[in-house]
This record gives C-alpha cells, sequence and structure tokens, in this order.
C-alpha cells in the first residue's frame, strides 16, 4: 500500500474508535503509533526480519513528539492562564464581577440573563477555560435569574452558552493551541480574540433583550440601583479589569513601541496579581489547594490530549495525507469562500461527536494547509489573494473562525461538554434541559459566524495594528 492509503485507513480506524467512545487522546495516540509502524514495515516491503526495526523506528519517533512539542514556551501560556479563573473565582470576583454587570445592564429587557453573558465575557478575559467558566457561574447566576422568574431551562442555556465565550476572549487556552499547531504568533492571535469575543457577547445579549421584548413574563429587567451603586459596584470587581489590562499590554501596547514582555510573562504576572487579591481577601489554604489541583488536572488533560494527536499528526506527515487533501481542495470547481463555508459546516456537524480541542488537533495538521492553499499559500499578498488577505493574516482570520465553530461544538448535542457541566452542577437539571434552553444561542452563533466571514476586518483590524 502506498502511504496516503495508509493514511486513510489509519484515519478511518481513529474515527472508529472515537465513535465507539474512546478518549481522542488515547485514540489518536494509539492510531498514530499504528500508522507509523505500518509506514515504516512498508517500506521494508513487509520483510518478516524488519518488523522489529521497523517497531523501534516508530517507537523512536513517537516517544520524541512529547517533549519536542510540549517543551514549546508558548505552550507555558496555558496552565497559568488557567490558575488565573481558579484563583479569581476562589478570591470572589466572579461574584463581584456578576453584581456589578447586574447594576450597569440590568435595568434592559432580560436583564438578569444579558448581565449574566457580560459576566461570563468578563471573566473569560481572566480564565482560559470554557468549562470553568460554566461551572462557575452555573452557581453564581442560574439561582439569581430562578429567583426574578426566569424559566431554569433558558437560565442554564445562558451560563453554557456564556461559558464558550472562554474560547475565543484572551486569555484563550484553545487559541494557543491553534498557534502551536499552525505555527503562527501565539501574541497575534490572542489579539485578534478580543473583538470578535466582545462581538459574540454583544449578539448573544441582542438575542436575549429580542426574546424578552417578545416573549411574555421571559425575564424582568432588574432596576433599582442609583449610580452611586453602579460605580461602588466597579472596585470589588477591579483586579479582574487590571489582569485584563497587564495581558494587553504584554501581548500589543496600545501606546505604541514594543510589547513590555511575551505573552507567558503576561499570564505569569496575571496570575500573581489575582493570588496577591485572593490573599488579601482571606483565602484559605484549602481553596488555594483547590485553586492549584484544579488547575493541574485540567492542564493535564490539555496536554495529554496534545501529545496524543501529536503523534498521530507526525504519522500524518509520513503518510503525505495534508499534502493530498490540500491539491484535492484547491482543484475544486467552485469559489473558494464556498469552500470555507462547507469546511466550517463540517466542524459544526464533527463537533457534535468530538470535543474541541481533540477536533481541532486532529484536523488543522490537513485542513489548516487547504485553506492556505485556497488563499494563495503562506507568502501571498493581500492583492493577490482569493480572500483578500495575506497569507500571515488569512491564518489569523481562519483561527477565529475555527476557534468560533469549537465554541458552537461546546453547546451542541450530544456531547456539548459546557451542557454537560451546567447539569452536573445543579441538581435540578438535566443535561436535556440544558441543551433545550442553549438551542436559540445556536443562531446567534450562526449570525456571528456569518459576520466574521463577511467581514474580516471584525477579526483583523487589532492584529494589524500590532
Amino acid at each position: 500500500m502506498e502511504p496516503i492509503d495508509i493514511g486513510i485507513a489509519v484515519s478511518l480506524i481513529l474515527v472508529v474508535f472515537v465513535v465507539l467512545g474512546m478518549r481522542v487522546a488515547f485514540a489518536a495516540a494509539v492510531t498514530g503509533f499504528i500508522g507509523l509502524l505500518w509506514i515504516f514495515w512498508a517500506k521494508k516491503g513487509y520483510d518478516p526480519d524488519a518488523f522489529g526495526w521497523a517497531l523501534g523506528v516508530a517507537v523512536k519517533t513517537a516517544g520524541q513528539v512529547p517533549h519536542s512539542k510540549i517543551s514549546s514556551q508558548a505552550l507555558s501560556l496555558i496552565p497559568t492562564f488557567i490558575l488565573i479563573g481558579y484563583l479569581a473565582y476562589y478570591a470572589g470576583l466572579t461574584k463581584a464581577l456578576f453584581e456589578a454587570a447586574k447594576r450597569w445592564v440590568g435595568w434592559m429587557p432580560g436583564g438578569m440573563a444579558v448581565s449574566t453573558v457580560f459576566a461570563t465575557a468578563g471573566f473569560a478575559a481572566v480564565s482560559g477555560a470554557s468549562v470553568a467558566t460554566s461551572a462557575v457561574f452555573a452557581r453564581i447566576a442560574i439561582p439569581e435569574m430562578l429567583a426574578v422568574g426566569y424559566n431554569k431551562r433558558f437560565a442554564a442555556g445562558v451560563v453554557a452558552a456564556g461559558g464558550t465565550l472562554a474560547s475565543l476572549i484572551p486569555p484563550s487556552a484553545i487559541l494557543v493551541i491553534y498557534a502551536i499547531i499552525v505555527e503562527q504568533n501565539v501574541g497575534k492571535l490572542l489579539l485578534a480574540g478580543f473583538i470578535p469575543g466582545a462581538f459574540s457577547a454583544v449578539i448573544y445579549a441582542c438575542l436575549i433583550v429580542g426574546m424578552a421584548l417578545t416573549i411574555k413574563n421571559f425575564g424582568p429587567p432588574v432596576g433599582g440601583f442609583t449610580w452611586g451603586q453602579r460605580f461602588s459596584s466597579l472596585l470589588p470587581a477591579f483586579p479582574i479589569f487590571f489582569v485584563v489590562f497587564i495581558i494587553i499590554f504584554f501581548i500589543y501596547n496600545p501606546f505604541g513601541g514594543d510589547p513590555f514582555g511575551t505573552p507567558t510573562e503576561g499570564g505569569a504576572l496575571g496570575a500573581a496579581v489575582v493570588l496577591l487579591v485572593a490573599i488579601l481577601k482571606g483565602m484559605k489554604w484549602s481553596q488555594l489547594k483547590s485553586a492549584l489541583l484544579e488547575t493541574a488536572k485540567l492542564s493535564a488533560m490539555i496536554f495529554a490530549i496534545i501529545w496524543g494527536v501529536l503523534i498521530y499528526v507526525r504519522f500524518l506527515g509520513f503518510a503525505q495525507l495534508p499534502k493530498a487533501f490540500s491539491a484535492f481542495i484547491s482543484s475544486l470547481d467552485q469559489p473558494p469562500m464556498m469552500t470555507l463555508v462547507m469546511i466550517l459546516l463540517a466542524y459544526a456537524v464533527l463537533g457534535m461527536f468530538m470535543d474541541a480541542i481533540g477536533m481541532l488537533l486532529l484536523t488543522l495538521p490537513v485542513v489548516y494547509p487547504a485553506v492556505m492553499a485556497l488563499n494563495g499559500g503562506e507568502m501571498v499578498s493581500a492583492a493577490d489573494s482569493a480572500f483578500g488577505m495575506s497569507g500571515p493574516m488569512c491564518a489569523i482570520w481562519f483561527g477565529i473562525l475555527v476557534v468560533k465553530m469549537a465554541e458552537f461544538c461546546l453547546i451542541t448535542p450530544p456531547i456539548g461538554l459546557n451542557c454537560f457541566v451546567v447539569a452536573g452542577v445543579r441538581d435540578d437539571l438535566t443535561v436535556q434541559d440544558v441543551f433545550r434552553g442553549v438551542t436559540p444561542f445556536f443562531v446567534a452563533d450562526a449570525i456571528t459566524i456569518a459576520l466574521l466571514v463577511a467581514f474580516p476586518a471584525i477579526v483583523l483590524w487589532l492584529p494589524s495594528m500590532a
């Protein structure tokens, strides 16, 4: 068999493993190793005496992946960003943020739900984990929405959908992973996520307001706050705004000149600031221990997926599958934009059966070269490109689109992870309740993705300034 045929066969085995319920990390590692062994043995004509040699080369090749890839400095962003989120929760900053949002926008139709969306967006700016954001606000926001008369399903849907914003708004673990896979600038990708993330939150808020205006007794506004009470609510939430300020300055200096440091240094400093605030607020040792353990667990899970999938990615390189797929996509007799839309729709379907990080890790090594080929290549200029942007800008634009699709997958049945998290936190909700409550936000996400495709400047304005 030719390498491309082996690549297709092993990829089909991977699909079977995932459908049968095997964890993506293990499924990718096993199939990647099998593929490496198969290719190396095939080079020797399946000589029985050469099997030991092929096994040794496969073991060595697979064994080099964890260290060579995970030792990247950019990946050190992930645990620091996750730690910021957990420390902010145990320091009580999430409650302060929700209270501030309630006092400032609670007067709007559907105000409590709108407050939840903006509070989750604010928390997303200090937490790179969607799951953590959903879990935190399931405890804080849902009880308050139920107290003023919201339907419990919709209240749960607001939290699950709002939690997805952490995938796009920096610091985003998924954006960091995307940057590593496609070898693009981490700082510019994180910077590119700010406006689309805020834009997504505004679309969610508009959807809620529209529903409140058209559906009777949907969600009453929450008023009665004076301007003094509104301004006083900002002080307890100030550390979150300060951390966002720090991260922006370490990614991009808005006053001109070079950034003050690397994104990794910004994340570490942000974690130190939140830790100091938590200690000043009387954080107990048990709470600090919980924050560190939760950070370690989530980081280990993410890194395990990266390890496993990168073994499979190494096999794909030997099988030459990405190159073949790029050639096939480029040969399609249809407009490049139509092909891009079909790829995004494929992500929507794939996300119904895979977690977001695993899906991106498995598909990007094949899909990303194809999209870049559609645009005209890595080094193409904006004038000669199919999408009207240079190669590096196309990589950033496509990254935001893909991560937004990953957000969408976090709330789609049957394995929308955020929905399972919200149901797990609340004893009065089932997973089916959360999936029903989150349904209106599918429309909001579809509108957001369509606008990001139609108007790339929403994504590219900030990184083009850096």
